[in-house]
């Protein structure tokens, strides 16, 4: 399996990662349930949404990572002492840049399984002016944890869940941890809302039921996927099992009113579109018409026209300490 993670990457489904649809209905963030297998996921197409799905969520990644600076200073591992840090399914890059030029004096390493992705990331790094300290490593996970070497941040978005044995993952990327550094998890949160209880068409409750879906689809995702290990996913819990000492816990909003930005339309429009093509087992043929509305581009009932759509989410970011 390979992971291309989710950061910006990572779908932001706020409980898996936007996940739930995120990929078509594969492997990764696609909660690819029902069995499929991430290979089948085609990432230079997926490339352009993911990239925008991980912009809209730039903000989150700021204040996470201005926290995680404190977090430094109180382990006594200032942040200016960061020499090495591993974006662990990095995607397109999205928030590989964003940690480059947070960390400036460090070398900021993607890690992902498809050189497209990382071929984005290296562009993008070059036109935001951090190319100088990032640099890209292909890696196929779990395969490859072995092979990233040590670093004093790893920062993973979305992508433990794509692993069978999630305890095993986070073991092995506490192991690459340097006294005093950090290993930060993006996992979990609360599911997007962006459009009210009542839309007008269909019965009420539409997202609601979507995410109820989702939930079905992620967990067949995971019993799917190779050496699945069942686990509570406590995820302090599981970083104290993996030898670190949870350094603290902290879930952060996006939060876009109403009326929406084109990109952010767009992307509700992408988002609802998996929605209707990986969730069909699971949606009744009402909802299903709902969502075909939806995404009528002309109609005045289409995401892109809709004054009342909006986007709220919550992304939590878990740490644990060397």
């Amino acid at each position: 399996m390979h992971t291309h993670a989710g950061h910006g990457h990572g779908r932001d489904d706020g409980g898996h990662g936007d996940e739930g649809q995120r990929h078509g209905g594969h492997g990764h963030g696609g909660h690819g349930h029902g069995g499929h297998d991430h290979e089948d996921v085609d990432w230079d197409a997926m490339a352009a949404l993911l990239e925008r799905e991980a912009e809209l969520r730039i903000p989150f990644v700021e204040e996470a990572l201005a926290w995680l600076r404190g977090l430094l200073l109180e382990g006594g591992c200032g942040p200016d002492t960061v020499r090495r840090l591993l974006d662990v399914g990095s995607g397109p890059g999205v928030f590989t840049a964003l940690l480059a030029r947070t960390f400036p004096q460090a070398e900021v390493v993607a890690v992902d399984g498809e050189q497209g992705l990382l071929e984005r990331a290296r562009d993008r790094a070059a036109r935001e002016g951090v190319a100088r300290n990032t640099t890209t490593q292909e890696a196929r996970l779990p395969d490859d944890f072995g092979t990233l070497g040590s670093a004093d941040l790893i920062w993973t978005s979305n992508v433990i869940h794509h692993i069978g044995d999630q305890q095993a993952a986070l073991d092995a990327l506490a192991a690459s941890v340097r006294p005093g550094g950090l290993l930060v998890v993006v996992e979990r949160g609360l599911s997007p809302r962006y459009l009210p209880r009542d839309i007008g068409i269909g019965r009420p409750g539409l997202l609601a039921r979507l995410e109820a879906a989702n939930e079905e689809r992620f967990t067949a995702m995971r019993e799917a996927l190779a050496g699945h290990t069942p686990v509570v996913e406590d995820w302090p819990a599981m970083l104290a099992r993996a030898g670190l000492a949870p350094a603290g816990t902290r879930t952060f909003l996006t939060d876009l009113p109403a009326p929406l930005e084109p990109a952010a339309r767009s992307h509700l429009r992408d988002r609802l579109e998996r929605a209707r093509d990986t969730l069909g087992e699971w949606l009744t043929p009402e909802d299903t018409r709902v969502l075909n509305a939806l995404l009528d581009d002309e109609a005045p009932t289409g995401i892109l026209h809709r004054h009342d759509a909006f986007y709220l989410t919550a992304t939590t970011v878990h740490a644990g300490r060397r």
